[in-house]
């Protein structure tokens, strides 16, 4: 039941296994963030890779467990299909590219003998 919660911000991500047995399932997660401060694990479904349906699934069956008012910040990768599920189910959040995906992204880029000095 999330009727009472609030979550200032949103944490989330696809999480992708080694285990082989179908390359295009992933763990989707939303850590979220209370008003006072608390970090709570907000919802960990499996996903068809980290698609729109995927995520909007989940987003809805947040909202259909109470969470009506959307966080005021919701941070991830790049991954497109979670911010077209969030725009659409909670159109009111802002969102925000995660620091630590957006160094990755730069870093793999550079050849390896750099990437310490950056």
């Amino acid at each position: 039941d999330l009727n009472n919660k609030r979550y200032v911000y949103f944490w989330a991500d696809g999480v992708h296994s080694n285990v082989r047995m179908d390359d295009r399932l992933c763990l989707l997660v939303i850590i979220g963030v209370t008003e006072h401060g608390r970090k709570e694990l907000v919802a960990v479904e499996d996903g068809f890779r980290e698609s729109t349906a995927s995520w909007e699934e989940l987003l809805l069956g947040l909202r259909g467990r109470g969470l009506n008012v959307a966080p005021k910040l919701a941070i991830g990768d790049g991954a497109l299909g979670f911010w077209k599920a969030m725009t659409k189910t909670y159109p009111g959040c802002r969102h925000q590219r995660c620091w630590v995906h957006k160094t990755a992204n730069v870093l793999n880029k550079l050849p390896k003998s750099m990437q310490p000095k950056v």
